[in-house]
Formats: C-alpha cells, sequence, structure tokens
C-alpha cells in the first residue's frame, strides 16, 4: 500500500546538500530566502521507490550495474498506460540526464558555428549546451496571444530554418515556462516544416506526465515519418522527483541518429549509469501509479490556487494559461514595475527565490516562473508575500 500521499506535509530539507534550500549564497541570494526556483518538488516520492532503494543499498555491492529486460518492460509499460506509445528496446538509450542528452545531440547532429532552433522563453539551459558548443542560438520566439495562451509563429518557424539552414530544433512539450502542451495541430505544423528542410528535432517530454487539460501527444506518433527525424527525451526526473538519481530515457527509432548519438556518449565517457537508478525507474514505472495520480491532482489544486489567489489579491499580475507542467509563469508587466525592480523587491523584500523570466530570454523579461510542487501552506506563503512588496 502506498504510504506517502500526504502532500500538505512541510519536510526540512535544509542540510540534505539540497540544490533548492541549502546553496542560496553561493548563488547570491540571501540565506533567508524561500525557494520556488528550481524545478524538483518538496513533496517525499513513492514509498514504493523508497522502499526498493532502501532493499538494494541492503545488499551492500555498488558494483557496475545495467539494465535488463525488466528495466524496459517497467519502462515499456508507463509509456503505453500513460502516453499510448509502443516503445521498442532497441530504441533506447540511456543517459544521465535530459541536458546531458541535449548537449551530445548538438554534439552528434551539428558542426561549430551551426544555428540551432529553440522557442524562447525557454528552459535557459537550452541555450547554455548550444553557446557552450560554440553553436548559435536562433528563437523562434513564441507570441503571447490575446488569449493569455503562448503560440507559435508557424511563418517565422519556416523562415528561421530557412534564412539559418537550421539542422536541428529543440521542441519542449509540455513547454517550461510557459506550460503550453502543444496541440496535435501545432505539432503537425512544425514536425512537416521539419521534414521539408531535413531537421533534426530533440524532443524534450519530460514533463509528458504534467497534463492537465487537452492531451500529450508524443512527438514521434503524431505522424509515421516523424520517428526518422526525432529523438524523444523523457525521465523519471520530474515525475517522481528523483533528479539527482540521474536517469533518462532517450528514444531514437533511426538507427542512424541513434548511432551517431551513442557515438557521443561514448566518446563523453558515459557508460553504465547508476544502480538505484535504475531500482527507483523499475519501482516508479510499475507501482507508483497511485502515487503519481494523487500528487497530480494536488498539484492542479494548488495551480487552481495560486489563480484564484492572484485574480483576487495581486492587481497587475496575470497567471499565463497553460495546459501542463507544475510550473506557473506569471505576468508582471501590468504592474508598471521595472523587471529589474521587481527582482529586487522579490528577492530583497519578499525574501523569495524565484526564476526570474529574463533568465528564459528577453521575452521573459517581466515574468516570473514559479515552482507549485510544494505543500500549500508554501505557496501561500510565497503568495502573501508577493502581495506585501506590490502594495
Amino acid at each position: 500500500m502506498e504510504r506517502n500521499l500526504n502532500f500538505d506535509e512541510i519536510i526540512n530539507r535544509k542540510g540534505t546538500d539540497c540544490l533548492k534550500y541549502d546553496f542560496a549564497d553561493r548563488r547570491g541570494y540571501p540565506l533567508d530566502v524561500l525557494p520556488f526556483w528550481v524545478a524538483d518538488m518538496d513533496f517525499k516520492t513513492s514509498s514504493y521507490i523508497e522502499d526498493a532503494l532502501v532493499e538494494r543499498a541492503k545488499h551492500g555491492i555498488f558494483g557496475y550495474s545495467e539494465g535488463r529486460e525488466d528495466y524496459f518492460n517497467a519502462v515499456k509499460r508507463w509509456m503505453k498506460v500513460h502516453h499510448n506509445w509502443d516503445v521498442e528496446r532497441s530504441w533506447l538509450v540511456k543517459t544521465p540526464g535530459v541536458v546531458n542528452a541535449l548537449a551530445l545531440a548538438v554534439k552528434a547532429y551539428t558542426e561549430v558555428g551551426d544555428g540551432v532552433l529553440i522557442q524562447k522563453p525557454v528552459y535557459y539551459p537550452f541555450f547554455e549546451v548550444i553557446e557552450d558548443n560554440e553553436r548559435v542560438v536562433v528563437s523562434n520566439d513564441l507570441v503571447l496571444g490575446d488569449d493569455n495562451k503562448y503560440h507559435i509563429d508557424i511563418k517565422d518557424f519556416e523562415q528561421k530554418i530557412k534564412d539559418n539552414n537550421i539542422k536541428l530544433f529543440f521542441l519542449c512539450n509540455p513547454h517550461n515556462p510557459s506550460s503550453r502542451v502543444f496541440t496535435k495541430e501545432e505539432l503537425i505544423a512544425m514536425g512537416d516544416i521539419c521534414l521539408k528542410y531535413g531537421v533534426i528535432v530533440v524532443s524534450d517530454e519530460i514533463h509528458n506526465d504534467f497534463v492537465f487539460e487537452g492531451e500529450h501527444y508524443v512527438f514521434t506518433t503524431v505522424k509515421e515519418e516523424y520517428k526518422d527525424i526525432t529523438l524523444v527525451c523523457t525521465s523519471i526526473s520530474k515525475t517522481f522527483n528523483l533528479a539527482s538519481l540521474l536517469m533518462s530515457n532517450i528514444f531514437i527509432p533511426n538507427p542512424r541518429l541513434r548511432a551517431m548519438f551513442k557515438h557521443q556518449l561514448d566518446a563523453a565517457g558515459i557508460s553504465q549509469l547508476s544502480v538505484f537508478g535504475l531500482e527507483a525507474t523499475k519501482a516508479a514505472y510499475n507501482y507508483g501509479d497511485e502515487w503519481y495520480e494523487a500528487m497530480l491532482k494536488y498539484v492542479k489544486s494548488n495551480i487552481d490556487f495560486v489563480k484564484q489567489y492572484v485574480d483576487e489579491n495581486l492587481p497587475g499580475v496575470k497567471v499565463v494559461d497553460g495546459e501542463g507542467t507544475y510550473l506557473v509563469w506569471l505576468d508582471f508587466r501590468r504592474t508598471g514595475i521595472e523587471f529589474e525592480e521587481l527582482d529586487r523587491r522579490i528577492i530583497n523584500e519578499a525574501k523569495l527565490w524565484l526564476d526570474s523570466g529574463k533568465i528564459f530570454g528577453k521575452v521573459g523579461e517581466g515574468f516570473e516562473r514559479i515552482n507549485v510542487a510544494t505543500p500549500r501552506a508554501i505557496v501561500k506563503e510565497c503568495l502573501d508575500r508577493i502581495k506585501m512588496i506590490l502594495t
């Protein structure tokens, strides 16, 4: 029976080498800030995962390990049950993380000086792995419409590919930080253009288990032809709060693209991964459904709470509408507070550590990203502190 279903429980994470809580001073923030920045959850993971890790630790030997058929079967089960996706064993390549996979893809499919297409505002490691590998960031900026949702400028998408001879596109779906879950029609519009110009798509679907409206479509399932041009990046890290176990599953149906990717994996000296990551993945994908469904319901209630609180208490602030993730994108532009002053107030007066919109690209200035996968009382404390600096 699942034990860890009390998501209101406030757990002290300080002193646990926790990036979210223990490194404020090293990142230039006051020691007493309340953090809502990095995308991990303040909930205990499934007790089935807990038990599996404890049992494996009791063995006492932690040599080189590799996933067997039971590992793949667990992954295959989850993808079929939750995403209606039939994956094949030959497609699977394991990496220490999705960002690592993005960096390997840059090296595998582009040359120094090439442009790589992204869609700002977007998760900032996207442009870091491009620029740090001496490639050029090209952005098809998402457009915030009158309906308070971000949309793709498809005409600009194709033009950017043509003008910059783009070979590689990083798709983020569900999108971070806007929380959009792109429709099938939007995915087809982008996918057909990528087919037309021979663009390889790295589809970061790490938030694929957090969908509250609409439906998440695995990019390769939208059209059969997309299998030939796509890498799909998935992980247990967001869904079950296991980022430190360094385990991601990258699916590459095209044998040629898979070989090129694995060459870069080998060149980076990455082979077997953590036995604890293997065990956690099996436990999560075989037995984690109850915890996952309860957690998802709680996160959705937190998002609804934030929307109501902002509407009633934070004049000039708007929650941008999205359909997924546990990240809320707040638009402060109508408050009349310049974005640098806003950041100063948030950090030094409200004593909050949020993700300032500017780190997601210039189009993110005036926005703030908050992580609401935390007990409701802590979410309310964050919003109360924001209210204080606006009045």
